[in-house]
């Protein structure tokens, strides 16, 4: 038996098979798949190229078919348009896979993480969250798009780093912080020499994946200490911990485990301050154990796949996340949002060191 799994990005994605005893035995890698920004039928062409490819690496022949496939792509909210990807894949390769399943990006990355109930919260080029409590509910919160939402996620911090210093040099929002380091930054992302050069980048031009990526080079600035970067940073912080205390009064569990996933994540020292104050600031009670995956969550697709044909594949937990934060509620003891003070010395919520970021240590 093989079962397909994709995990869908706006950026990029990954699909596997994996046979009857869970292991890998195909992989491929594509661009982002998400139908609202590609439409469906491309959508469904850059599944079907990524799945003749893994079906090339796993030795299994294109015209034989999967027993299931899950599809858990950004974008996939709506059951209409889901069941409309999964004909159409179907429609365009009748030997794609004998059954598919379509979800939320987030219920991949859950069911990878916490198979038996937690929460995902997805912080790349947007964002977005879900719980799965334990008597089996879910709700979400976020995943409303970069119009309506993404708050905390790349393009959100970017977006964000280019208001404030068009506002700044307006005059319309004076920035707190100075802004030439940020602005250096910027113009040199998009080749940009006055504000008026970003104009095309952000409307007659525009893409996401593009503008969102000055996100990385920002980080990079934070972790050196720049005090604007810092700030957006915590920001985004507040922001998802805004998300994680939502979705935690869904449920009763005194503890639960948030499967962190995207690149922002990547900045997590410099995010913390932001996440603490929020739920410091909101009171949160429930403990959270934070986990980042150490495999790609078209794994979890693939395990939802095949228990939508109710076939249980074996997995190993502990081979698929690690713990890189625990927040105890109890320690929480100031308005700061960090125990007894400690790292909390100016308005950034940061005290004055200096990071090293995991591509600064590579510099």
């Amino acid at each position: 038996m093989f079962f397909g799994g994709v995990e869908g990005g706006a950026t990029h994605s990954n699909l596997v098979i994996c046979d009857e005893t869970g292991r890998v035995v195909g992989k491929a890698k594509g661009l982002g798949t998400n139908h609202w920004v590609l439409g469906i039928d491309e959508c469904a062409n850059r599944i079907i190229g990524m799945l003749h490819e893994a079906k090339d690496d796993a030795c299994i022949p294109r015209d034989q078919p999967l027993d299931s496939l899950g599809l858990t792509l950004s974008g996939c909210e709506q059951e209409s348009s889901n069941a409309e990807l999964a004909t159409r894949v179907k429609e365009k390769d009748a030997n794609s896979a004998r059954a598919i399943y379509v979800a939320s990006d987030t219920a991949g990355s859950l069911f990878t993480g916490a198979p038996n109930g937690g929460m995902v919260l997805i912080a790349g080029t947007g964002s977005n969250a879900l719980i799965r409590t334990p008597d089996g509910q879910q709700y979400g919160c976020g995943g409303w798009g970069y119009i309506l939402g993404d708050e905390g996620g790349a393009y959100w911090i970017a977006h964000k780093a280019v208001k404030t210093v068009f506002d700044d040099v307006d005059g319309l929002e004076p920035s707190p912080y100075g802004t030439d380091r940020v602005w250096e930054v910027i113009r040199e992302h998009f080749d940009a020499d006055t504000r008026a050069d970003l104009l095309p980048h952000t409307y007659k031009h525009f893409d996401k994946s593009m503008f969102a990526s000055v996100t990385s080079k920002l980080a990079l600035l934070a972790y050196q200490g720049d005090a604007l970067s810092l700030n957006l940073f915590k920001c985004a912080g507040v922001k998802l911990a805004a998300h994680m205390a939502a979705l935690a009064v869904r449920s009763s569990a005194k503890r639960v485990r948030v499967v962190c996933v995207g690149s922002v994540w990547n900045s997590w020292d410099i995010l913390k301050p932001g996440v603490l104050k929020e739920l410091a600031r909101k009171q949160v009670k429930t403990e959270f154990e934070l986990v980042k995956l150490r495999v790609s969550s078209a794994l979890g697709a693939a395990w939802l796949a095949a228990k939508y044909v109710n076939y249980e594949l074996p997995r190993d937990d502990s081979a698929f996340c690690s713990v890189f934060y625990t927040y105890h509620p109890e320690e929480v003891a100031n308005g700061n949002g960090v125990a007894n003070g400690k790292g909390v010395a100016n308005g950034n919520g940061v005290s004055n060191v200096r990071f090293i970021h995991p591509l600064l240590s590579k510099l």
